[in-house]
Formats: structure tokens, sequence, C-alpha cells
């Protein structure tokens, strides 16, 4: 197996202090726990919006996007076509609601209109979620990508976890949302840096840029299929279905994007930081289906590099990291594993900046003695990060269980929550009757749902229609509860 040479670790070593570094340079800017969270809240929405992208795109879709192009085709890439429709839905529905309510965790607004319980149920799925999708992080950067690049004994997977985690919750736990913004940035250069410089090589191997599209359709790839079907896994319905139901239902209930839109000053920077993050993943999108198309040329033509007894299909998700020391020269090898390291380091630095914001916000200070000393928070918050990272670390070493290739992991695992989440926003923003027992029990239902379809196949219904499934089997419990819950109330009174 190909070694990392000394050029390569210099590369990625430096990187790891730039990120430090960065840590270190805020630290001496925050001063209260606002500058913390939300910087002050006059970030720049150019930032912030390529921030949220970078945040959002991770290791997975890093890894995922290119391994699902190598397996099952473009249908997944064409869900682009939603892009139009999620904005206008986003800029001019959700993000006005959002901007008008000054406040530090975004399930604050859940209580205000619906009550105490559903806030929290709220809390305990937004932790939920990313405490997956942080573990799932971990699992696929370090059993995925860096395993397949680094000859080392997968017993030392976990210390290779702890000490990614570790270089993210320092720099995180220094900087706050300053630092998480500025090295996302730099962060979103270098991966996609690494990903162009990976399909030029690939087209230099191959003599041209044409030659790695395909001349007929692959064999292995599904048949493509236009429409909706609940039962089929790849069709431009599906696909921006599942694109238009994840960003909106992240856009309106996701503290980490709700977040970056308070960190910004009015109305129309949180519309640019929202169309700076759509371009970004539309452009970052583009790339990853170039650079699947690439490895699947190359492996095609080379098929030496791959593993004997596997077809192209069954290593798909590993295909790009291998080639990272197979096919890119020395040095340049260390940074696209730099690239892999800041995909996931961006991820998850926004995620345990707020996580911690929430747990500080929404259990701690409501369940707080009053008779105590409050304890400092911006001290508070930094502690936090540091035991969310450890239990990340922890839930990482389950994500292995869950069957599938790379792609289903994260729809099964990372995003179980993303609709019911925003079942309850939904009903707090935009139903008016909403109660908050119908609420409670509607966000519930929604779970099932989704537990249903990801783990159990119900019906048959394919994994890329969980989210709206559950979406819609928890608006429709919530209106039908809600209607009945009045109407009882109402019965009541007389």
């Amino acid at each position: 197996m190909p070694r990392l040479t000394v050029l390569d670790w210099i590369v990625i070593v430096a990187y790891g202090f730039l990120m430090l570094s960065v840590g270190w340079y805020y630290s001496r800017r925050n001063k209260t726990q606002e500058d913390y969270i939300f910087g002050g809240r006059t970030m720049n929405p150019t930032s912030v919006g390529i921030s949220l992208f970078a945040t959002l795109l991770s290791t997975l879709s890093y890894l995922s996007y290119p391994g699902e192009m190598i397996k099952h085709g473009p249908a997944i890439f064409s869900g682009m076509v939603a892009y139009p429709l999620i904005y206008y839905v986003a800029g001019w529905w959700l993000i006005p609601h959002i901007m008008k309510m000054k406040v530090t965790s975004a399930y604050e607004i859940l209580e205000k209109k619906l009550g105490l319980s559903v806030r929290m149920l709220a809390t305990c799925m937004f932790l939920a979620l990313r405490f997956l999708w942080m573990a799932t992080i971990v699992y696929v950067t370090v059993n995925i990508a860096l395993l397949s690049v680094i000859d080392i004994n997968p017993y030392y997977t976990p210390l290779i976890g702890l000490l990614l985690m570790l270089v993210t919750i320092i720099y995180t736990s220094m900087g706050g949302l300053r630092a998480v913004i500025l090295t996302d940035v730099i962060q979103t250069g270098i991966f996609l840096g690494g990903a162009v410089l990976s399909i030029v090589i690939i087209c230099m191997d191959l003599d041209s840029f044409e030659a790695m599209f395909p001349t007929t359709w692959p064999a292995h790839w599904d048949t493509p299929k236009l429409g909706f079907d609940a039962m089929e896994r790849s069709s431009v319905g599906n696909a921006a279905l599942v694109i238009f139901t994840w960003y909106v239902c992240t856009t309106g209930s996701d503290q980490m994007a709700i977040q970056r839109y308070l960190s910004t000053k009015d109305i129309q920077a949180a519309r640019k930081t929202l169309r700076v993050s759509f371009f970004s993943s539309m452009l970052s999108d583009t790339m990853l289906a170039l650079l699947g198309l690439a490895m699947l040329a190359f492996y095609v033509k080379n098929q030496q590099y791959l593993l004997p007894g596997q077809t192209i299909r069954e290593q798909a998700d590993t295909l790009f990291p291998r080639f990272i020391m197979i096919g890119l020269p020395s040095g340049l090898s260390g940074l696209v594993i730099s690239g892999l390291l800041a995909a996931a380091m961006s991820s998850m630095s926004s995620g345990l900046n707020s996580v911690s914001s929430v747990i500080a916000e929404d259990i701690l200070k409501r369940f707080r003695n009053e008779a105590t000393t409050p304890p400092d928070p911006l001290k508070l918050v930094k502690t936090l990060s540091y035991l969310v990272g450890g239990m990340v670390i922890l839930l990482s070493l389950f994500v292995s269980n869950v069957p599938g290739n790379l792609f289903e992991v994260i729809m099964k695992v990372v995003n179980l929550f993303v609709a019911p989440l925003f079942v309850l926003f939904f009903m707090a923003l935009f139903v008016p009757f909403a109660t908050e027992r119908a609420t409670f029990v509607a966000g519930v239902l929604a779970v099932g749902a989704a537990v249903a379809i990801a783990f159990y196949g119900v019906f048959g219904i394919t994994i890329l229609w969980m989210m709206p499934c559950s979406l819609v089997a928890g608006v429709l419990a919530g209106l039908i509860l809600s209607y009945l819950d009045r109407l009882i109330d109402r019965r009541i009174c007389r």
C-alpha cells in the first residue's frame, strides 16, 4: 500500500496548526456569550453563507456524493433543479419569521408560541440529530477516508477520532463563531481545491476532459427515470423532492442554520447568506458529480488499483480516498487529505458551537437552581464543547452497525430527525390554531414514521422518501389533532 511521505505529513500538521492559530487569535476578541455564539450579530453575510455551506457539506457529502455517482449514476444530482424553489421558500417564507425574533436558541421560538414541552422535544430532537451527525462524520472520516489512505491498525481508529475532535474542540472553544466561520471559509477552499485537483490529474491521465464521461450508460447504474415514485430509489423527481425537503426543514428548524442567519444584521443580509450558501452548494455538487465520473473513468482504465475480488460498485465509497494515495504526487496527497479533514472539522466545529449553545440555553439555564451562583456563560459554553466532543467520539463507535452504503447510512442516521424537527416549527409559525399537546404528539409520530421507513422499510418505501413522508405525516397529525384539541376545549368551556 502507498504511504504518505514526509512532505505529506508536513502539510497535514501545518493545516492543524493553522486551525489552532485562528482559534487562538479570536479567543482574545470574545468578551461575551453573544460574541462567542453569534459573533456580535455583525458577521459578513458572504462569509457566513460560505460557512453555512461548508457546515452542511462535511466529509459525508465529500465522500458519499462521488460514491453515489460511481454506484448509482447521476440521478441524485438532478435534484439541483429544486434549488430556485428552495431559495424562494426559505428566503421569503422562513427567514423573515426567524429574523423577527432576537433569540439565542432557535427553540425559544417554540416555547413562546406553544409551550415548554414542545421546546424541550425540539431540543432533544436537535441534540440527537447533531450528536448522530457528528458521530457519523468522525466514523466516516476515520474509518472510510483515513484508513483508505494510511496503513494503520483499525484498533487505533478511536484514538485518531479523538485527536481529530480535540483539535476541532480547541479552536472552536477558543474562538467561538468567528473562528468557526473563518476556518470554514479556509476549509471550503481546501476541500474544493482538492476535488478540482483530482479531476485535473485524472483528465491528464485520460488525455482529455471528455474522456471521463462514459460513452454508454454503465450496466451497474440505475435506469434513469423522471417523476416521483416512492418505491424507486433513483429518479429525478425523488432527488428533487429529498433535496427540497432537506433544505427547507434545515433552514427552518436547525440551530446551526438559524444561528448563522441571526448572526447577520437584517433580513436582507440573511437572504444573502442563504444565496451564497446555495451558489456554493450548486458549485460543490457539480464538482463532486464530476469527481465521481472522473473516479469511475480512472478505475475502469486502471483496474489493477481495485481491491481484488470486489467490483467497482462494491467499493465505490472508498475509491476517492484510495486515489489520493495512488494518483496524487507527494505533498498534494497531504493537501487533499487535509481537505478531507477540513470537510470534517468545518462541520464538527459548527456542530460543537451550536450544540453547546443549545444545551446551555435550553437545558442548563432553564433548570439551574436560582439560589446558586450562575456560572460564567462564556466559560460554560466552552466547557460544554469538550463534553459534547467526548460523547460524539463514543457514539461514532456504533455507526458501523447501520446497514447500507455510505449515502444510505447518512440518510438513516443523520437525517432521521430533520423533518420531525421542522414539523414543530411549522406548527408554531404557520398554524394559528396549533396546540401544545397536538404539536408534541405530531412530532413524536413524525419520528415514528421516519424510523419505520428508514429501518423497517414499511410499505416498501425507498429511503429517499423518509423525510417527505415523515414531514407530511407529522403536519397532518398536527393539524388534525390541533383542530380536535380546540374543538374539545370549546365544548368543555360551554
